[in-house]
């Protein structure tokens, strides 16, 4: 049977012949399963679909759309927000750094920025023609055709998923058209947003009845889908479908197909929260033993301290380890290292001092900074205990307690670096603080890398559009193990892009449990119990002591006290993993935080601590109601009568 896609942005006459399918475009990855895509020439579908191995190869092309989460390219996440801020865009298409440009207001509809639009839908024709030839497949077992149909009715709810989210309401793709379907067929319109979700949840529900509970080959088939990622997609989907941007959006109330139909329910629904709570419970549930919040047992002889630190640079960098539910195979180790490359201190420069490659391209602003709590496990803000003191007062590092591993003895760095949460330590390099590993792993403080960023230090500003930017590194993202060497010798630990991970999924059931009942309702047992237990993980005391003990206002009484906790410890445990960019605009509180927070860092040309921690405001960024959701190409809209474009473009 000849099919084409619905019409989405190319003219009918495209020849999208549906005897060929089309090739990736990416690199080969690191997982032998995806290298085994067809190169070469087009295969037709009769071949495609002729034997097992053939429809295998298939399979893994649904595979290869998958969006480029965890690239400094291709995921709008991690540049493209307030999280990061970056050497590159200060000018419109500079470097053709595209990502850079929607943090620094570039997006545009001629030309829109990383538009995933095309790709993705491409990518779903493909699911499509998949499931409609793969019952055809003479010796493929019945088991395994139905877990290879659970597996892409999962990557086409991703890829409906990812378009949500960047696009708002879109044309469900359930099918493949007939080559030779009437235009009225072919020139589809939006759907309105429950309606969307509710497809989405459906392909999910079909891939959770018939995926494995686990992989049996982890050397091949790691990054596949399984039981628990397509449930905790479905939470995740759910939670973000209850969210204020998609849940009585009363801005978006005008936006409508040409016939008149409402894109947006401007009425919010109570009942979409309880529905992402019963979701959360279901993938949780499902979890087995093996999939635990992560504590490092390595090899490396450390202090608790360093223990503590390691155990949360490594929820991130170690591969597959007990905390990822589902991780980015895609992820190529090309990527992995840029990102390494530009988030790390070159912290050997005294023995690399010609090393030109670590360019520390992208830092976070000191709002980020700021953001994480005190030792005590509150906001600083909150926190009764830092009312008398000014965060930008110098301080003098000590040998006493905790304080040795997390800052030079002696050196002077200001009071926002002290007597801070272990994820502070982990997160973040600051001037004047310590940095484990990179090539020394002695548990003695006085033999550990360091970074001194002032001018005269070993990691001061050299040539500005090499960075540093704003005076913070994201050591998180970087593998303890990874080394630097002489001139552009970088030897990184590889590590695929964590997409989904258990405490991610705790936190958005307290989420949903707090939106649905409050912090008193019937499952409040298990609201407090799923934070306490992230924040158990990262050193912290529970909610209710931590406020009561430290804060005259204990806030998590009330649902509007218990959000903003819930809100921040998402933003602070999922630091720089690319989802503060999603929770922002889910939260719809973008605004506030692009609108009324400048983009800072510090004086990095100076080598007085007085001068040095004088802010520079960096960027002023604006955050207009039309930045919730990128323009559709207005090509496409000219192309398709019936595909009106988003409010404001």
């Amino acid at each position: 049977m000849k099919t084409i896609i619905k019409y989405i942005s190319r003219d009918v006459a495209c020849h999208v012949c549906t005897l060929m399918f089309l090739l990736i475009f990416l690199l080969p990855s690191c997982n032998d399963y995806l290298d085994v895509v067809p190169e070469g020439d087009l295969a037709t579908l009769e071949n495609a679909f002729a034997m097992r191995s053939e429809a295998e190869k298939y399979l893994y092309t649904c595979y290869s759309y998958m969006p480029l989460d965890g690239t400094i390219t291709g995921d709008p996440a991690i540049l493209g927000g307030d999280e990061i801020w970056s050497v590159y865009g200060a000018q419109p298409n500079f470097m053709n750094d595209v990502v850079v440009g929607i943090a620094r207001g570039y997006q545009n509809a001629n030309s829109p920025l990383v538009n995933y639009w095309d790709h993705l839908y491409k990518g779903l024709r493909v699911c499509n023609i998949f499931l409609e030839n793969i019952a055809s497949v003479p010796d493929l077992p019945a088991p395994e055709r139905i877990e290879w149909e659970g597996e892409v009715n999962f990557l086409k709810a991703y890829y409906h998923f990812y378009l949500l989210r960047c696009y708002g309401p879109i044309p469900l793709v359930k099918e493949n058209l007939s080559i030779d379907a009437p235009s009225s067929e072919i020139r589809v319109s939006r759907e309105p947003v429950d309606d969307c979700v509710d497809y989405i949840v459906q392909l999910l529900d079909t891939a959770v009845a018939k995926l494995p509970a686990a992989r049996i080959n982890p050397t091949r088939e790691l990054g596949r889908a399984t039981k628990l990622i397509a449930a905790t997609l479905k939470a995740k989907v759910l939670v973000t479908a209850a969210s204020p941007l998609f849940n009585g959006n009363n801005e978006q109330a005008t936006l409508a197909n040409r016939d008149g139909t409402k894109l947006f329910n401007p009425t919010e629904d109570i009942s979409k929260w309880e529905r992402a709570v019963a979701a959360c419970k279901e993938a949780l549930a499902i979890c087995p033993p093996e999939v635990s919040l992560y504590q490092y047992n390595g090899n490396r002889v450390v202090s608790d301290t360093i223990k503590q630190e390691l155990t949360i640079r490594n929820t991130v960098t170690e591969k597959w380890n007990s905390e990822i539910i589902w991780a980015n195979t895609l992820t190529r180790p090309i990527d992995n290292r840029l990102v390494q490359i530009s988030a790390t201190a070159p912290v050997d420069k005294g023995r690399w001092p010609d090393q030109t490659l670590l360019n520390p391209l992208f830092q976070p602003p000191v709002k980020i900074a700021e953001m994480f709590y005190t030792s005590n496990g509150v906001p600083i803000e909150e926190d009764i205990n830092w009312a008398a003191l000014n965060p930008n007062d110098l301080r003098t590092g000590t040998s006493a307690g905790p304080e040795k591993y997390y800052i030079k003895n002696g050196y002077e760095t200001i009071q926002l670096h002290f007597d801070r949460e272990p994820r502070f330590y982990a997160s973040l390099g600051f001037d004047g603080g310590m940095w484990y590993g990179q090539g020394r792993y002695d548990n003695e403080p006085s033999t550990q890398y360091y970074v001194a960023g002032r001018q005269g230090g070993g990691q001061q500003l050299t040539v500005a559009s090499r960075g540093p930017v704003t005076g913070y590194y994201i050591k998180k993202l970087v593998h303890f193990e990874s080394v630097q060497g002489a001139l552009n010798n970088y030897t990184a630990t590889f590590y695929p892009w964590p997409i989904l991970r258990l405490a991610d999924l705790y936190l958005l059931y307290a989420e949903a449990i707090n939106e649905a009942e409050g912090p008193n309702g019937p499952n409040s047992t298990d609201l407090f119990h799923y934070i306490d237990a992230v924040r158990e993980k990262n050193g912290l005391k529970g909610v209710k002591y931590s406020w009561d003990t430290y804060t005259s206002q204990p806030k998590y009484s009330t649902p509007n006290g218990m959000r903003q906790i819930i809100h921040r410890e998402r933003l602070i445990e999922l630091a720089f993993e690319s989802q503060r960019f999603w929770d922002l605009r889910r939260w719809k509180e973008a605004p506030n935080e692009y609108n009324n927070k400048l983009v800072e860092g510090y004086k990095l040309d100076e080598s007085d601590p007085e001068k040095f921690y004088k802010r520079v405001a960096l960027w002023q960024q604006k955050f207009a109601q039309k930045d919730y959701f990128w323009p559709i190409k207005t090509e496409d809209i000219e192309k398709n009568p019936n595909l009106v474009q988003n409010i404001g473009w």
